[in-house]
Parts: C-alpha cells; sequence; structure tokens
C-alpha cells in the first residue's frame, strides 16, 4: 500500500475514523449493526460500536478484530480495520470475521483512554458478584500520581521516585496499572459494575460468536514498548496447548504476561475475560497486539496529566487542551514510518490468524 493511500486510513478524530470504517465496509456491500452509546461525542457526533460481519453467519471459525478497548487507542486499530476490509474476502472456508469498531467510542472521540465512567476497560471484566480485587500499592500513591497542582512539585515527584526506586521499576508498573477498586476518579479504575462497554461486548459476542467451534482474536492497542513494534501477546486462559498453538500461529516471539516475557503486567479483568465466558463452546487463540509509540516515561506522564485533569478539572482551557492532545500524541504518532509499520504488522498477524484457523489442529473436524 502506497503512502497515499495509508495516510488514507488513518483519521483526525473518531468521526472521520467511523466514517472511513463504514465507508469501507458499504464498498464491499457488507452490513454494518451500531451500538449506540447515548451520550454526544466530543464534536456532537453519534458514538457508537460498530459491528460488520464478512463472512457466513454460521461459520464454526470466527476472527475477531477488536479496537479502540482504550479509546484513545482506537486510531490504530480502527486503521487496520478498515485496511484489512478493503482487501476484500481474505478468510478461507467456513470462517469468518467479525469486526468490533470502537469498544469504547467515548474515550475515542473525548481522547481519554478510559469510558464515560471513567472506567479502565482490561480491568472491567470482573466478576462483581465476588470481593473485588486489592491494589493496595495503588493505595499507597494514589494521591502523589494525581496530586492537587498540575505540573506536580519537585518534591511530589521526589517522593514518587523514591517509591519507584523502593520497589523497582516492575513492582511500579503493578502498582499503578495492576488495576485497582478503590479509587473511582483514579488511573486504572476496574469500576463497580460492568460498563456499558462491557454490557454491548458481550451483548455482540452472544449475537455473533455463540455457534463457532473455534475462534482467533486480535485485540489491538497502543502505548508499550519500543516505537512502532508491534508485541504479540498471548491474552487466552492458558488452557492445555494454547500458548504453544499461539506461538505455531504468530511465531516465537509471542510474549506471555504470566512468564514475564511481556512488556504488559497481567491486568486484573482484561476484555478477553468475556470470550472465555460468552464462548465457552469454542477454542480460543487469541493475541494482543500492542504497538510501541514514546519512552514510558512520556507515556505515563501524559496519561497522569490526563487523569489529573479528570479528577481536578482546569479553570485554564489552554492548559486543559495541552493535556488532551499530550495524550493522544502518545498513543497515537501521527508519522508516516509509524503508520507504515502499523498496518504492515497489522496486516501479517491477521493473515496468519486466518491460515491459523484453517490449518489449527485444535479446530474441529
Amino acid at each position: 500500500m502506497h503512502i497515499l493511500d495509508l495516510r488514507s486510513l488513518f483519521s483526525r478524530n473518531y468521526a472521520e475514523a467511523r466514517e472511513k470504517f463504514l465507508g469501507a465496509a458499504a464498498r464491499r456491500g457488507l452490513a454494518a449493526e451500531a451500538f449506540e452509546l447515548p451520550i454526544r461525542g466530543a464534536d456532537g457526533e453519534t458514538l457508537a460500536t460498530d459491528v460488520v460481519l464478512d463472512g457466513p453467519a454460521d461459520a464454526r471459525n470466527l476472527l475477531i478484530v477488536i479496537s479502540g478497548v482504550h479509546g484513545v487507542e482506537g486510531y490504530c486499530g480502527s486503521a487496520i480495520q478498515t485496511g484489512l476490509l478493503g482487501l476484500g474476502a481474505t478468510h478461507a472456508a467456513h470462517t469468518a470475521v467479525l469486526y468490533v469498531h470502537a469498544v469504547n467510542p467515548y474515550g475515542f472521540s473525548y481522547s481519554r483512554r478510559a469510558t464515560h465512567e471513567n472506567v479502565d476497560l482490561n480491568r472491567n471484566f470482573v466478576d462483581f458478584s465476588a470481593p473485588l480485587p486489592v491494589n493496595a500499592p495503588y493505595a499507597e500513591i494514589h494521591d502523589l500520581l494525581l496530586p492537587a497542582l498540575w505540573p506536580p512539585a519537585d518534591a511530589n515527584e521526589a517522593v514518587l521516585d523514591g517509591y519507584r526506586q523502593q520497589v523497582g521499576p516492575r513492582g511500579f508498573q503493578r502498582a499503578v496499572s495492576l488495576g485497582q477498586y478503590a479509587f473511582a476518579d483514579g488511573m486504572h479504575y476496574g469500576g463497580r459494575e460492568p460498563a456499558w462497554s462491557n454490557v454491548t461486548f458481550r451483548r455482540i459476542l452472544r449475537r455473533y460468536a455463540a455457534q463457532c467451534r473455534q475462534i482467533g482474536s486480535i485485540d489491538i492497542h497502543t502505548g508499550l514498548g519500543p516505537y512502532g513494534v508491534g508485541e504479540r501477546i498471548f491474552a487466552c486462559v492458558d488452557t492445555a496447548g494454547a500458548l504453544e498453538r499461539a506461538r505455531r500461529w504468530w511465531g516465537e516471539q509471542v510474549t506471555s504476561v504470566d512468564t514475564g516475557s511481556s512488556t504488559s503486567i497481567p491486568m486484573t479483568g482484561p476484555i478477553q475475560y468475556a470470550l472465555h465466558e460468552q464462548c465457552s463452546q469454542s477454542v480460543q487463540t487469541n493475541v494482543c497486539l500492542e504497538f510501541g509509540t514514546y519512552p514510558a516515561q512520556q507515556v505515563i506522564g501524559a496519561m497522569r496529566a490526563e487523569h489529573w485533569l479528570h479528577r481536578h478539572g482546569s479553570s485554564d482551557a489552554r492548559q486543559a487542551a495541552s493535556i488532551r492532545q499530550s495524550l493522544k500524541d502518545a498513543f497515537y504518532p501521527q508519522a508516516d514510518d509509524w503508520q507504515r509499520d502499523i498496518w504492515e504488522q497489522g496486516c501479517e498477524v491477521f493473515l496468519q490468524t486466518v491460515h491459523g484457523l484453517a490449518e489449527s489442529a485444535a479446530g474441529p473436524a
């Protein structure tokens, strides 16, 4: 795909991304179903999670491509989905592709990772009838991460740096981003009940995936790892042979949060739990495709600032706009080389999944 064509896949805002995705489906003659969020977007637009099924409704093999779980990260996934639709029918017999566009449309439109409930969706897929996970280390640093004034005072940062040195980089990452359920205005908040996007995603799975016998899913994210590199993170409940199958499909470079080989850490309630629970009839091979952007310090700083703005607000309109733009920039580099790398790797993983579904010995006869 030429640079000019490539740029046409990427968008300036959620409304444009949605229009391009729906337009690509329409050009293929594929129907789209909209699950509308009853909130208007940043520019007054309709917010929706849009679903397109490419292939037979009764397919025994289903490839699911997911974008926008963390709203502002949706630009990358949306571009890949739009481009894949433009390739035409690439799946094999007995296989369909389900595109789930903008799982968190509010965050996509308003340049937030969180939902309108301030929920981090990858911490929301837990059993809310049971005691919720406790993240005591986060409680120790909540007010340091999101102090009353921004930018933080030197004294605040010195205490936070001391904590980081005490627990180490991985310990600090776990404290901040494991997931927490005690501070509704905090970072990586998992919520007290299923978020709208959680309920909607489960509805989509019940409608489109209840009959399939084998699932391969690609959940697209940005923000962790080296610039432009798509880490392939194993994202399954590790039943017998699942990790081995994932590496057969996507290569030996597939990493795992459980073994510590991934840039990510285990999360308390990722979206793949819904796949496991709603589609228990299927053999599953799921990957989180995580594209690196900028150094971790810059990305975490942008996240802290945006959550500070949510928690405390700002009377300075320029400061608020700058914080929102910095978060968008941290998760969405608008450079030709990054976009080219994202498209090429996204397309490669998609085609590998098509092949894996067709060839996997785990699939039903």
